[in-house]
């Protein structure tokens, strides 16, 4: 039978299709389970006339190459996903840290997935048993013509269920395969060949998002009595004068979203020194009365926001970085941290206190060059130092001491009039184990009587560095007279997930719902002159770190170009997650399966709407801003020299 093959790539295909879907989203019976079998479908097809075409020896080659590639690619994935909770990009594949970073883990995870990842080897299996019963050699063109005509009747199928489908809501699936670029989505709707696929294709060719911006017709008054977080930005001229219709729509957004207005502790910290510390895999676990004194002692003493998030982006740490430091949200398949060095980043920390007299610097106990941080930290202002970059630790451990860090660099700035400082730590980093952690072996004594695994106490091991570490610089701090006019604030870049999910929730008591509350983590916001603690039980995350410190310092910023908003300010707190969930006061929606968990009764009824509308105009101009170098258009240094000091 010559169409044994083509039966077997139908097979294979929607087979794998069927238990990635069902492992990964749970659920296989709905509507885009008919949306994904078909394009696999078409792709069964492709395959065969790919494998058919050329001589029968060169077909059987390419048939092992094929079969073989679509089986590994799935199960790349299904494992990338299963540790990042995301799908890796054209773009990933193509740069090694990223790669490097997940094959780091790749064991543990494959271990940890075994049956699934078994399941999805049987196609190839079954293909090398029954490798001689296929018909490889070349068909007549009528066969391909058929083939042909076939995969296009299955396409036009396709776009008819499609254009029948509800086209206005914001992630509907005709939206995702049309005008929207939102990876995990589009791989539940469609399948992640056809994602893949997408994916190629923009990357190439490049892709406009469709859905117009949406301008608020009646945005909310300006009040003149009041003061607003905002720059003397001209939209108006701006609109008028642009030619490129894409900025000008940036134009028109801006120049519509309400700022956020100054309040109680604004320039509550005016002319303190800075640290900022974005530490590896932190997260509530690591706060302790015991086991980890100086953070236990920082949530509780300083601003205490219960409810803050630090959702994983795509590109885990790098990405965790660029939320925290630029307040935009990450562009999917990029590495948004590296592609920002080639842009104007005029309210990074660095670049923006500059301007008031700050020295800047930043440390990384890490390789100096991963991420490509020796680019993108000097061009958000920052002097850099790390491994193998004028920071003389010991480097050849893993992971390195955030201890050692502190130690090295502080009497590089201690002695400024007035300092800014990031760290990038690195002791919390995975793997969570004591054969293979050189932190957690160094810290195994503290942890041992804790009732937990040994990945639950290598991870707390590991934490107790880093506290060490906060704990050296306040003691430095305080003996050159430093503390009272310093400011700490330390967040994460992520949640370890370098631990079981299993292990977390039955460990921490923080977690009830998986899908969002393992990314709940503590934002430590901290001065010695703090009178008291300060609890904060609005929903925050990691985006909204640089415009609550910005406002606590009293510096002139927009709050309107940023994508988080002050903490401390009267606006709705809001938590947005990679795959385009959220969380706010009134509820929860998880927009895998588009589903809203409503807080409050008498939601209004089309506030899920709204916030999703909302929500997508943020991944959108975030995007904007990082491909169109979106800040050099509307702002220049010579606009923040009115902040300079003069000698």
């Amino acid at each position: 039978m010559k169409n044994k093959l083509l039966l077997f790539n139908a097979f294979s295909i929607i087979f794998m299709e069927m238990v990635f879907k069902l492992f990964v989203f749970k659920n296989i019976f709905e509507i885009s389970t008919l949306y994904i079998i078909i394009m696999d479908l078409i792709l069964a097809i492709l395959l065969t006339i790919l494998e058919t075409i050329f001589p029968k020896l060169i077909n059987k080659i390419v048939a092992i190459i094929l079969t073989s590639f679509v089986t590994i690619l799935i199960i790349a994935q299904f494992i990338y996903f299963k540790y990042y909770d995301a799908i890796f990009s054209i773009y990933s594949l193509f740069h090694g840290a990223q790669v490097f970073g997940f094959m780091d883990s790749i064991i543990s995870v494959i271990l940890q997935n075994i049956v699934p990842v078994i399941i999805l080897f049987i196609p190839l299996i079954l293909f090398f048993i029954l490798f001689k019963k296929f018909d490889f050699e070349r068909k007549n063109y009528k066969y391909y013509l058929l083939l042909i005509l076939i995969g296009i009747e299955l396409y036009i199928l396709f776009a008819l269920l499609l254009n029948l489908s509800n086209k206005n809501k914001i992630y509907s699936s005709y939206s995702l395969y049309y005008n929207s670029h939102v990876p995990k989505l589009t791989v539940k709707d469609f399948g992640l060949y056809t994602e893949m696929r997408l994916d190629l294709h923009r990357t190439i060719f490049g892709f406009d998002e469709k859905i117009d911006i949406e301008i608020a017709e009646e945005p909310e008054p300006i009040v003149e009595e009041v003061k607003y977080h905002t720059m003397n930005i001209d939209f108006d001229t701006l609109i008028e004068n642009e030619k490129n219709s894409k900025i000008k729509s940036m134009h028109e957004y801006f120049s519509n979203v309400t700022p956020t207005k100054e309040n109680e502790y604004t320039g509550m910290f005016k002319d303190k020194n800075l640290i900022v510390i974005v530490a590896e895999a932190f997260s509530p676990m690591a706060i302790d009365e015991e086991l980890t004194p100086t953070l236990y002692k920082l949530y509780n003493e300083g601003f205490k926001f219960t409810n803050f998030y630090t959702p994983v982006f795509y590109v885990s740490t790098s990405d965790g970085e660029y939320t925290t430091l630029q307040s935009l949200i990450p562009k999917e398949g990029t590495w948004s941290m590296s592609a920002s060095s080639r842009t104007y980043v005029p309210f990074a920390y660095g670049n923006l206190l500059k301007n008031y007299g700050y020295t800047t610097r930043a440390y990384h106990d890490g390789v100096a060059s991963y991420y490509n941080r020796h680019l993108s930290l000097p061009n958000m202002g920052y002097e850099y130092k790390a491994c193998y970059r004028n920071l003389n630790i010991h480097c050849q451990i893993w992971p390195q001491s955030d201890v050692e860090m502190i130690e090295k660099s502080v009497p590089d700035y201690i002695n400024d009039e007035k300092f800014m400082t990031y760290y990038m730590t690195v002791s919390g980093h995975l793997y969570y184990t004591f054969a293979g952690n050189s932190m957690a072996t160094k810290n195994k004594s503290f942890v041992e009587d804790i009732d937990a695994n040994e990945n639950i106490r290598a991870y707390l091991a590991t934490q107790i560095e880093l506290d060490r570490a906060v704990q050296k610089l306040i003691e430095l701090l305080e003996e050159n007279g430093r503390l009272d006019d310093t400011v700490i604030a330390l967040s994460a870049d992520h949640y370890p997930y370098g631990l079981k999910t299993e292990d977390i929730v039955n460990y921490a008591d923080y977690v009830q719902d998986t899908k969002f509350d393992i990314h709940k983590n503590a934002f430590l916001l901290w001065n010695s002159t703090m009178k008291e603690n300060i609890t904060i039980d609005k929903y925050a995350s990691s985006l909204d770190a640089l415009p609550t410190i910005l406002n606590l310092m009293g510096v002139e910023y927009d709050s309107r170009l940023l994508m988080g908003r002050d903490i401390l300010s009267d606006e709705e707190g809001l938590v947005i997650f990679n795959d385009r969930s959220w969380i706010t006061s009134k509820g929860k929606y998880n927009a895998v399966t588009r589903v809203f968990t409503p807080y409050e009764e008498d939601v209004e009824e089309d506030y899920v709407d709204k916030m999703n509308k909302s929500i997508y105009n943020k991944f959108l101009m975030s995007k904007m801003i990082l491909d169109n170098n979106y800040y050099s258009k509307i702002l220049t240094k010579d606009d923040f020299k009115q902040n300079e000091i003069t000698e």
